[in-house]
């Protein structure tokens, strides 16, 4: 009968299969060739000590168990081409989820997207990298499956309670994700895999009868009695749908402009923001595991920190070990910083966000904006970068230590944001509590981490698209908005996820709702 076990061992052991057999034979008082086979199930790594430990749980098989290896297949969808059509905002993985969950329920999700398909946005995220040109639809935010598809794909989720997290990670793999998403704590797919993903997840929505348009923008609502009847389109044509998924990220900011000048209610909420500090993954892994040498058994080391600083959350985000700095701005006249890592994490510098809490009463410079009051703040620090960089892409740079004493860095080594660096004091980008906040945390995680305060380490600023400065708010019951019926606002944009896993659990939860109403 076979045998559940947790263990720990060492890196080593975990990476061989047969050492790993070895290890569990002895363990458990059995000869090796007892053992037919071992499945792992959960994998994390516990760095805690100076001899670094893999905490494995798996299933041992045994001579005389039936063991075969299960397939993870795509759930039996049906073809909608004829069904009611339900209209989906946005093709990120709430979008995209919305969609397969509509089609397995038997409804036909038309999903428009402002920007290119995985294919086409390739020549415009070189155009901002090398010509520093922004495309406004077409961008490391939108496109076909938003801004996860190049920014890193990190499924690791703190949302247990938002619904059926491996349901979405067994999808994942059917679509062809590496089945080690099931099994590692901290789960990731990797840029250079996510295309190919999306793209299969996008055929597979055409096969079964539903649709998909490209550089197709919404540009308005149809609204009759508070209940929609359809959309417009920019080429001024209509599709009408009274089911409506608004799934548009958290940096359609001209979807939240639009709903607030149709008074449909909308209420600024707060964010984080702050800067993308890189240092070398060497360093980070010397912090990590405690050596001088990673070797190879060993993934490039994480690293997740919390301070509260003036009364202030201040945290890492959006960590990418062996990754680089990507250029996310959404229009031309503004910098954005974000991070991303290949399959392999083999880049030699870690990045990650270093952001704080910010609260409603520090958008009272922009309250005469209403609702968009924090939307407004946001973009006054990403147009500041912008000028302070000297109008282009370049980013405005500091050293790390360099920062902390308020001083200009004399120089900025290559990074791995493409564009550029420009050399700036940070005190210039932000306002004066947030620079002082992030002076004084820096300190703090200095004395966490032993080494992690060095001018090595490069700040990048800004990290401003951390979640949505608006909140689209819905019924907790029907997911509907609370005001228009048929409007399901859903995912980051709408302020009810922070990633892929809980944008595409929403994505799930809306269409569900839809067909409680339809079939």
């Amino acid at each position: 009968m076979p045998k559940e076990l947790l263990l720990q061992v060492t890196p080593e052991t975990a990476a061989n299969d047969h050492l790993l057999q070895q290890y569990l034979a002895k363990q458990i008082k059995v000869a090796t060739n007892d053992i037919k086979h071992v499945t792992v199930l959960k994998r994390s790594i516990d760095a805690r000590q100076k001899a670094i430990k893999i905490n494995l749980k798996v299933t041992i098989y045994f001579q005389e168990d039936h063991y075969s290896p299960k397939k993870i297949e795509l759930p039996q969808y049906k073809n909608v081409e004829n069904a009611q059509e339900v209209i989906v905002v946005g093709a990120g993985p709430a979008g995209l989820f919305a969609a397969l969950q509509l089609i397995e329920l038997g409804l036909k999700p038309i999903v428009i997207e402002r920007g290119k398909d995985v294919r086409g946005r390739r020549r415009d995220l070189k155009a901002i990298n090398v010509n520093h040109i922004v495309n406004e639809d077409s961008n490391y935010c939108f496109g076909e499956g938003g801004a996860g598809t190049y920014s890193d794909g990190k499924l690791y989720t703190r949302s247990k309670k938002r619904g059926d997290i491996d349901r979405i990670l067994k999808l994942l793999v059917a679509f062809g994700a590496t089945p080690d998403i099931l099994v590692e704590a901290h789960p990731h797919i990797g840029t250079n895999k996510l295309p190919q993903i999306i793209q299969d997840i996008r055929e597979k929505i055409i096969e079964m009868g539903g649709k998909v348009f490209f550089e197709t923008r919404l540009t308005d609502i149809i609204i009759k009695n508070n209940e929609v009847q359809g959309i417009v389109i920019q080429n001024g044509d209509i599709i009408n749908a009274n089911k409506i998924i608004l799934a548009t990220g958290h940096s359609a900011r001209d979807i939240f402009e639009l709903l607030d000048k149709k008074k449909i209610f909308i209420e600024a909420k707060p964010f984080a923001l702050g800067v993308r500090a890189e240092h070398p993954q060497s360093l980070i892994d010397t912090i990590q595991y405690s050596c001088d040498y990673r070797g190879a058994h060993l993934p490039p080391a994480p690293y997740s920190i919390v301070k509260q600083v003036g009364g202030r959350g201040m945290y890492s985000f959006c960590m990418c070990p062996g990754g680089v700095i990507a250029p996310c701005a959404t229009q031309p006249g503004e910098v954005v910083t974000n991070g991303w890592s290949p399959s392999k994490r083999d880049q030699a510098t870690a990045n990650s966000g270093i952001v704080i809490e910010l609260k409603l009463e520090d958008f009272k410079p922009f309250e005469k904006f209403g609702a968009l009051a924090g939307m407004e703040f946001q973009k006054s620090i990403e147009q500041k970068a912008w000028y302070l960089a000297g109008s282009t892409q370049k980013v405005p740079a500091q050293r790390l230590v360099d920062f902390t004493q308020n001083k200009i860095s004399s120089t900025i080594p290559k990074t791995s944001y493409v564009p550029g660096t420009t050399s700036v004091e940070m005190g210039q980008v932000f306002p004066g509590f947030l620079s002082q906040i992030l002076r004084e945390g820096f300190s703090e995680f200095g004395k966490s981490m032993k080494g992690y305060l060095t001018n090595e380490a490069i700040l990048h600023a800004p990290e401003s698209r951390t979640s949505s400065p608006v909140r689209i708010p819905r019924d907790s019951e029907t997911l509907e908005h609370v005001q228009i019926k048929g409007l399901y606002p859903c995912g980051e944009g709408a302020g009810y996820a922070g990633g892929i896993i809980s944008a595409a659990i929403d994505g799930e939860k809306c269409a569900l709702k839809i067909a409680e109403h339809l079939l």
